[in-house]
């Protein structure tokens, strides 16, 4: 763990958030007292979606189409 002073924060504050982009925690004095500490944020995990669950609840939109013009669709698209 790294210390910097209310000065050097204030001055340099590009080199040391490098140090915390890095994963490095900072203790930062004030009159030789410890007063804060500045570390890396957290990440919080993404939620996975339930795509499927999601679409299931919907009602489809339009009128089904049959499996010959299904296929002639995506035919289509491929090409």
């Amino acid at each position: 763990m790294k210390t910097a002073t209310v000065r050097e924060l204030r001055n340099n504050f590009a080199r040391l958030a490098k140090w915390i982009e890095h994963g490095e925690q900072i203790i930062i004095t004030k009159n030789g007292q410890s007063f804060a500490k500045l570390s890396p944020a957290t990440t919080d995990k993404p939620r996975k979606v339930d795509w499927a669950g999601r679409f299931a609840k919907r009602k489809p939109l339009g009128r089904g189409l049959s499996a010959k013009e299904t296929e002639e669709l995506w035919s289509r698209l491929r090409d």
